[in-house]
């Protein structure tokens, strides 16, 4: 068996030769520092009743700091903040304000994460948000902010597909990661009649959405999808060990380290120190195909040691250094 190591170069090597459109990941500026490889704010968590979620948001900001964010920010209902920054405690927090009920009050979380400025680079909303019309208005009031990049996932999508007509509230550059049923749910809103699951009309699914909202669509599952709407690359590795809890939160967490490092909306644009950007800018329909084959190789390399069962999603994130590296020397 070959070392790990070795495996994963070769892994990584498979998959640039497969689809020589797939770019190579910028290198690392060696002279950088945390202000210069981005923040990501993760805005999610739910404290409301029937059920509490905290895991899924700190996850997507261990991801994004494991695929090489400078900064995270976690930004939580008030009670469960503590609990999120114990999961991952390299990353900062805001607190969003809450009823007695648990549930999020809209206007002091806009008022709350307004406070934070220009300091993203890109925003993941959804993680564990919950759903009603308090994580419908939250999500709403994010999408239309043109000013910065989003990775709309999992409770923002729901909340996206019982708004009717929200394709007009979308303005945001988006990268929708959506599972076959968060699809079913907004394409129905759309009106859209395509098959998630069939997997001759993924590709299909993928870009009669991403056409219709005029953003990047990653449409997941075996074979994961992902489509600007004119240009469609589907991913062949990855394995079952992925069919669990958290993973699709991981996934989150690397597209926006990667929008948050390597996408440059307009051309090049100063990086946190203020010099020049030293690489050329991806687009997000780039950065979300590098993420996705990120952590499809990083799940065929922790299932390499262990098999196709049983990974938990901090353990996949711990695996994105050595898999980013090795896809850089492919």
């Amino acid at each position: 068996m070959l070392p790990v190591s070795e495996a994963a170069r070769n892994t990584a090597a498979d998959v640039s030769q497969r689809d020589d459109a797939l770019p190579r990941l910028p290198a690392r500026t060696i002279d950088g520092h945390k202000g210069t490889f981005g923040t990501v704010l993760v805005v999610g968590g739910c404290a409301a009743p029937p059920r509490t979620m905290v895991g899924g948001p700190a996850f997507a900001a261990l991801a994004a700091l494991r695929s090489g964010a400078g900064l995270a920010i976690l930004a939580m209902p008030t009670p469960l903040l503590v609990a999120g920054l114990t999961i991952a405690p390299s990353a900062t927090g805001v607190a969003l304000p809450v009823t007695e009920l648990g549930e999020l009050r809209p206007a002091a979380v806009a008022e709350a994460l307004d406070a934070l400025g220009s300091a993203p680079r890109c925003i993941a909303l959804g993680p564990g948000l919950g759903r009603g019309p308090a994580p419908e208005q939250v999500t709403l009031r994010l999408v239309a902010r043109d000013s910065v990049p989003l990775v709309i996932d999992a409770d923002a999508l729901n909340a996206l597909a019982a708004t009717p007509e929200f394709a007009g509230d979308l303005q945001a550059p988006a990268v929708l990661t959506p599972h076959p049923g968060e699809y079913r749910r907004l394409a129905s809103a759309l009106g859209l009649r395509c098959d998630p699951e069939d997997p001759s009309r993924r590709t299909e699914a993928a870009e009669a959405l991403a056409r219709r909202l005029g953003c990047v669509v990653v449409l997941k599952g075996r074979g994961t999808v992902v489509s600007d709407g004119i240009t469609s690359w589907t991913n062949r590795s990855g394995n079952a060990a992925l069919g669990t809890a958290g993973t699709g939160d991981v996934l989150t967490g690397i597209v926006a380290s990667f929008i948050a490092q390597f996408a440059r909306r307009g051309g090049s644009t100063p990086d946190g120190d203020g010099r020049p950007s030293r690489h050329p800018p991806l687009s997000l329909f780039d950065c979300a195909r590098l993420a996705v084959a990120a952590h499809a190789l990083a799940a065929d390399r922790w299932a390499a040691r262990r098999g196709a069962a049983g990974v938990l999603a901090a353990e996949l994130a711990d695996e994105l250094p050595e898999t980013i590296e090795a896809m850089r020397g492919a």
